[in-house]
């Protein structure tokens, strides 16, 4: 067990980060958008998309120049039930539950909405976006490119992002069935957390240009930015234990994220040009299906509910405890942290302190 963990109840790490995307220039309406998508992964134990992801991946992004933090979202095409949105390289999270909502809306009048975004940034947990439509009672789904990372099956050179295709549907459950991850056997915020704790990665997530795999967890994040390693796609490296099908996955996910909307795909999103540090253009896709205009919101519910009840009650392998079906473990977690408060490591405590020390933050005492 990881030793000097320090907790941060949810109240106080959100005002954080609030405070802190306030400093770097984000208005204070979408600082609390943005804190709330990072505080909704820290809350369900996906750690790797929360705090830990808010100095790398935005403070120093805006600071650099390739993060706008005003956000000034445009919808170029409309119609009833669909949208084309450009985020022209604003906050993501800002842009995706705007883009989601509108999905929402045109569920409600018209049964189903899609939206389809370009020029947008890393937008967090996808499945914030789909828990929104299934707080909603409709079924929501999403996905979104990223910078290359994985490759196609039998290649070495990452092409695609981990691209996560991700659901949520309401149950008659206290939780509702929440899918969340990548397309890739893990994703580069596991690494970075792994990296942060001192942790090598399994064998076989990673792979280098000869094909051989490799685990150290810092020098993968430095070999996957210089291309010289890629990480497996769902399945894992080669056919034998079903790569393609991650593989494919992840190819939807990135033609849905760029060619609907004329937007940016696979190295296209590598944040370089010319050796300068450039944004990265992810595209989105949101979806919203009201359920209503199928069946009735509980019978829905309640067949949804008698699959997930009857997974979990099936003959369960030897020595296992307990069978989980998607998104209780994210609940189970939630209730729990719920007591605790977010654990922070010492690298993430070391971030923070940083952090407040940087935008000269004042009132934060619970490193202490």
């Amino acid at each position: 067990m990881e030793e000097n963990i320090i907790y941060a109840d949810f109240e106080t790490l959100e005002q954080f980060m609030v405070d802190a995307l306030n400093a770097a220039g984000v208005p204070a309406d979408d600082a609390s958008i943005i804190s709330d998508v990072l505080i909704a992964a820290d809350k369900r134990g996906i750690d790797s998309h929360g705090i830990n992801r808010l100095k790398p991946i935005y403070l120093d992004r805006i600071k650099d120049g390739i993060l706008n933090p005003v956000t000034n979202m445009e919808v170029v095409k409309e119609g009833p039930t669909t949208a084309v949105i450009d985020g022209h390289n604003g906050m993501g999270h800002v842009i995706s539950k705007k883009a989601m909502q509108m999905a929402i809306d045109k569920a409600k009048m018209f049964g189903m909405g899609m939206t389809a975004v370009r020029n947008s940034t890393h937008y967090g947990i996808a499945g914030y976006y789909t828990l929104m439509a299934s707080d909603n009672g409709m079924i929501g789904i999403t996905g979104t490119n990223a910078r290359p990372s994985i490759p196609p099956t039998f290649g070495v050179e990452n092409m695609m992002g981990t691209n996560p295709l991700t659901f949520s549907m309401p149950t008659d459950e206290e939780f509702p069935f929440f899918l969340d991850c990548a397309t890739s056997i893990t994703q580069r915020g596991k690494i970075e957390l792994y990296e942060k704790q001192g942790k090598n990665c399994p064998p076989g997530w990673v792979m280098k240009s000869d094909g051989t795999t490799e685990t150290d967890s810092a020098k993968i994040l430095t070999d996957l930015v210089k291309g010289t390693a890629a990480l497996a796609p769902l399945g894992g490296i080669g056919e034998e234990m079903g790569g393609y099908k991650g593989y494919g996955y992840a190819a939807v996910v990135e033609i849905l994220s760029a060619a609907l909307q004329h937007g940016s795909y696979m190295k296209m999103l590598l944040g370089f040009q010319d050796g300068k540090k450039i944004p990265y253009p992810l595209g989105h896709f949101f979806i919203a299906i009201d359920i209503t205009a199928f069946i009735e919101l509980d019978d829905f519910k309640k067949t949804t509910g008698d699959i997930l009840r009857e997974l979990r009650n099936s003959k369960k392998m030897a020595g296992a405890e307990r069978i989980y079906t998607p998104g209780e473990k994210e609940y189970d977690t939630f209730n729990l942290r719920s007591k605790t408060g977010v654990p922070l490591n010492l690298a993430m405590q070391k971030e923070i302190k940083q952090i407040i020390e940087q935008y000269n933050l004042k009132g934060y005492d619970f490193l202490k």
